[in-house]
């Protein structure tokens, strides 16, 4: 029961939640970029939601079902196809075994993410199906997806009696933009800006500099300043974590970042926009929204109660299925 690789596309990773609990020896965290979508595709085939998925960026691979499988995709849109049918984000399918799934036109984003009903077959390093290309361990191999790769799935696919007529709510869905306002809140080192630089923060818009990675995405903007010069001793970062560089522009930490620096924070995304974040590339642009660390613990306690509500959406429909 497999799925093989066609063509490989520019960097297709095997990713997950993330490898949490080791940071403390040096081993950062990894994981899906865009975590929601991760999550929303895994339980709306009914999986846990911490399920390998496939990450996937534009040019996208092409890949031949050689068993029958169910599928979902989310996050950024490919223009997905099944043999010559246009496919949906956020919507399970039945894949009959020998069709081909492929992703020909850029529509919006930088991630996409498939997941298998029953999940792939991968071995976990330190509790995590997560890919770290820089250990070249965890996921496929330690390494991005190339031409005749096989993923194997954990389970055979029966389809009788599926039901497959439903989809996940707009409302639930992360407001993606290719311009959106990503709030944030103040960082240890946020004060020590120039009240100059503090506007300028909120005020401006920063672009995604072309150089970004997994690692982090380095922003384009009229530089910020500090107050005065500090030496600071390294200590903890994190997905979201802004750091000011020396040169006076920023650089946001993303999946695959290091576990400390010694860079001023000013801010951290907060964890409900973090997708939104995600899905920008190299030249689209964003601004940002300071709110208070109240107002960021609800939004995620707002998008944990929406989950509650979809797995028990999800799971009576395939109780009744």
């Amino acid at each position: 029961m497999n799925i093989l690789l066609e063509k490989s596309g520019v960097l297709s990773t095997i990713q997950d939640l993330g490898r949490n609990g080791f940071r403390r020896f040096g081993i950062n965290p990894n994981g899906a970029m865009d975590v929601s979508a991760a999550r929303l595709i895994n339980m709306l085939l009914g999986n846990s939601e911490s399920e390998a998925v496939l990450e996937m960026h534009f040019p996208a691979p092409v890949l031949k079902f050689e068993k029958p499988a169910i599928i979902a995709l989310g996050g950024a849109d490919f223009g997905a196809m099944l043999d010559d049918k246009t496919i949906e984000n956020w919507r399970p399918y039945f894949v009959e075994k020998n069709r081909v799934l492929s992703f020909p036109k850029k529509n919006f984003g930088n991630r996409a993410y498939l997941s298998l009903k029953g999940g792939f077959k991968i071995d976990c390093w330190l509790e995590s199906a997560s890919t770290n290309l820089t250990a070249n361990i965890g996921g496929f191999e330690g390494r991005s997806l190339m031409k005749n790769d096989k993923l194997f799935f954990k389970q055979r696919t029966k389809d009788e009696g599926l039901r497959t007529n439903f989809k996940i709510s707009k409302s639930i869905i992360p407001r993606y933009s290719s311009l959106p306002t990503v709030r944030v809140v103040a960082g240890a080192e946020y004060e020590r800006l120039t009240a100059f630089s503090e506007q300028n923060f909120t005020k401006q818009n920063f672009t995604i500099s072309r150089s970004s990675n997994r690692m982090g995405f380095r922003l384009d903007g009229e530089p910020l300043y500090l107050l005065d010069k500090i030496e600071l001793v390294s200590s903890a970062v994190s997905f979201g974590t802004i750091q000011l560089l020396p040169d006076g522009q920023m650089i946001v930490l993303m999946a695959d970042h290091q576990t400390s620096g010694g860079y001023p924070r000013i801010a951290h995304v907060v964890s409900a926009d973090l997708p939104i974040l995600a899905q920008l590339g190299g030249g689209d642009k964003v601004n940002f929204e300071l709110i208070s660390l109240e107002e960021a613990e609800e939004l995620t306690l707002q998008f944990e109660r929406d989950l509650s509500f979809l797995k028990v959406g999800v799971n009576s429909k395939y109780a009744v299925g």
